[in-house]
């Protein structure tokens, strides 16, 4: 029988480190042949040409596509992206169209493959959060056929979204396969590589909310600043490329030559989870301080509302955009001895469901989806 070929598609540095579990399973299967379709800022010189750590992890299989020039509209991004995805599979046959999470490419993707009539898996729906990504996420949802989530929760939205309980398979989140593996380099080689010299360090991570650009540029003088107030040390790693994201570089770029900042554009997947499990807080917006800094019993100092009514933990302390507030988080954090760990999102084997599902009953899906209503009698 020919081998089913899965198209996986990633647009960022977070995203990859998402796949990559998924990807290196189905890359060791007899029974599947994959690409990767390499898009977005892993194109760009800004970001640190994250297109280099795919190549660098051992897939060889990379098809590479640059979808933007530096300062696009995300709009225009994703009409790039259809277009040059479009293109691509005009000329490659897939049987399965992977994307993850809630960015433009993978919008792209799950356009794509609806309308070439391709089926399309979609890894972590069902989750929210307190920008245009949530909207784009449950957008992909509706258009993917194949649903690969990381909780509970998630499942029961995408089934509230009129999704077939058959089609949400709960596998955790990916990145849990590396986090609690035995893979991870050692603090000892991350520091070395990165040449990081602080005894001790937070991360520092923010990203632009695209709903309310006309507050970016405080916002980010507000996390700046409350940074600068504290005694600490700070790895701190560039933003995204969202509209917004000059206000954080504007902020960023006064600190270049800070002692107290390392920066960076981006960092290796694996060394940043190194990095994370041995810091003393992870302070920002990033979704990293709600997926991977809990499994690790790592602090956060989550900022205003890109993360709301996301997952709420012991170790993560919400904070508005304001320095006493952010200030009085992190007093709470350096006067807590420990912080519990949660496997919320995952025990380590998502690979391994993903690919019993792939083996079994993935290609009796339809790809002509219906809408599964709710039982309205009960409710």
């Amino acid at each position: 029988m020919k081998n089913k070929r899965v198209l996986f598609i990633t647009g960022t540095r977070a995203d990859f480190g998402k796949l990559k579990p998924l990807i290196k399973a189905v890359d060791e299967s007899t029974n599947f042949d994959y690409q990767i379709f390499g898009t977005g800022m892993h194109t760009m010189a800004k970001y640190g040409n994250t297109i280099l750590e795919i190549q660098r992890s051992g897939l060889s299989n990379l098809f590479t596509f640059i979808n933007q020039t530096e300062g696009e509209d995300m709009e225009v991004i994703l009409a790039n992206t259809v277009i040059g995805l479009s293109r691509y599979l005009s000329e490659n046959i897939f049987d399965l169209i992977v994307v993850h999470g809630d960015r433009v490419e993978a919008l792209a993707g799950a356009t794509v493959g609806a309308l070439r009539n391709i089926r399309v898996a979609h890894v972590e729906g069902g989750e929210i959060s307190g920008t245009v990504d949530e909207l784009m996420r449950h957008a992909i949802s509706k258009l993917s056929h194949l649903h690969f989530v990381a909780t509970d929760t998630a499942k029961s939205r995408l089934e509230q979204l009129g999704e077939k309980a058959e089609t949400v398979i709960k596998i955790g989140s990916p990145d849990s396969d590396i986090l609690l593996g035995k893979s991870l380099p050692s603090i000892k080689e991350v520091r070395r590589r990165y040449q990081i010299d602080f005894p001790k360090f937070a991360i520092a991570m923010l990203h632009p909310v695209t709903t309310d650009i006309k507050n970016q540029a405080l916002h980010a003088k507000v996390w700046r600043e409350s940074m600068l107030a504290t005694e600490d040390n700070y790895v701190l790693i560039y933003p995204n490329n969202d509209s917004g994201s000059q206000y954080i570089f504007d902020a960023i770029n006064t600190l270049k030559e800070h002692p107290k900042f390392k920066i960076f554009p981006s960092l290796r997947f694996e060394y940043f989870l190194t990095l994370l499990k041995n810091a003393q807080y992870l302070i920002g917006n990033s979704s990293a301080g709600i997926h991977e800094a809990p499994m690790c019993g790592i602090p956060t100092i989550n900022i205003g509302s890109r993360q709301h009514n996301r997952f709420t933990h012991s170790s993560i302390f919400n904070a508005s955009f304001e320095i006493d507030a952010i200030l009085k988080a992190h007093s709470t954090i350096a006067n807590t001895i420990s912080f519990e760990k949660t496997s919320h999102y995952g025990d380590g084997n998502s690979a391994e469901k993903f690919m019993s599902v792939l083996n079994s009953n993935a290609w009796l899906v339809s790809n002509q989806k219906t809408f599964q209503d709710l039982d309205l009698a009960n409710v």
